[in-house]
């Protein structure tokens, strides 16, 4: 009898094991079904009020063709013959986010250099922590003085004048990852250039960064979205000449009230150039971001 229980108990616990693995199964897919629809969900929210008119929008409906009929009158509004701020708009937001993206990568690349080979007496960790605190200072504390700064520069309202300010803020991002690559470099391949008679600038310009290129685009695209993204100095430092895209999106409320319609329609025209360019340079930007990971 006793053997009997034991084989029933041996073969009732791998049943109990293999149902609870299940049920854990179910519950993961459960949560990452429910997380990506929670993510996905203001996407779904843009494109369908983009075909919808202001009417159908403040309705809720949700079904083309059944509860509303798709139309492409926001469309024709933004990128029509009427949407000129739209163009000055994405014109401006792509002068910014370049010029602060050139400037951060440049500055980055020679600072990360720097700290990956050279020692300084303040102290190199000091140094990258203090980058990185730059991180963690909200941006509105700084509001203020870069606002008198480029008051007395005349640089309100101007696209050099976010460029310096995006610039800034973004550099962070470029000194750190660029850091973090030449750290991980071989110096065995730049003393081997020095032995053959090259300078410290000459196996930065011709040995260490032509091998950076991932690197270079992982920083690069990250501080343009940064800086494509940016709203709250915009929304300070400019009021015409220098707006932004992401100023223009939030500037569809009327006195009747918020477009939905063109609200979605811009959202996704802000968000399809990032994207665009980020699946250009998919491959050097995932190799970029692994630079400096801890191997195993």
């Amino acid at each position: 009898m006793t053997t009997a229980r034991v084989s029933q108990n041996q073969t009732i616990r791998p049943k109990q094991t293999s149902n609870s693995i299940r049920l854990g199964y179910i519950l993961l897919w459960v949560a990452v079904i429910l997380v990506t629809a929670f993510a996905l969900f203001p996407f779904l929210w843009a494109v369908l009020n983009s075909f919808k008119t202001q009417r159908e929008a403040l309705q809720g409906t949700w079904i083309p063709f059944v509860q509303f009929q798709p139309t492409l009158d926001n469309w024709r509004a933004e990128l029509g013959l009427g949407g000129r701020e739209t163009f000055k708009a994405l014109r401006n937001s792509a002068m910014i986010s370049i010029g602060a993206m050139l400037i951060a990568t440049t500055l980055g690349t020679v600072t990360g250099y720097g700290l990956a080979r050279f020692r300084f007496r303040i102290g190199n960790r000091n140094l990258v922590s203090w980058f990185l605190s730059q991180r963690f200072l909200p941006p509105v504390a700084t509001l203020i003085p870069f606002f008198l700064m480029l008051q007395r520069l005349n640089m309100l309202d101007t696209i050099q004048g976010m460029v310096i300010v995006n610039a800034t803020f973004t550099l962070p991002f470029a000194v750190l990852i660029m850091r973090d690559f030449f750290a991980d470099f071989p110096r065995e391949i730049e003393e081997a250039a020095l032995v053959d008679g090259a300078n410290h600038w000459q196996v930065f310009w011709r040995v260490a960064l032509p091998l950076a290129g991932p690197a270079l685009a992982a920083a690069a695209i990250i501080c343009f979205a940064f800086a494509w993204n940016e709203f709250l100095f915009a929304s300070v430092m400019t009021t015409r000449n220098a707006q932004p895209f992401t100023l223009l999106v939030a500037s569809t409320g009327t006195v009747r009230g918020i477009h939905f319609g063109f609200v979605g329609t811009r959202m996704l025209i802000a968000v399809l150039l990032p994207v665009i360019l980020s699946l250009f340079v998919q491959r050097y930007v995932i190799r970029g971001l692994t630079l400096g990971a801890v191997k195993g």
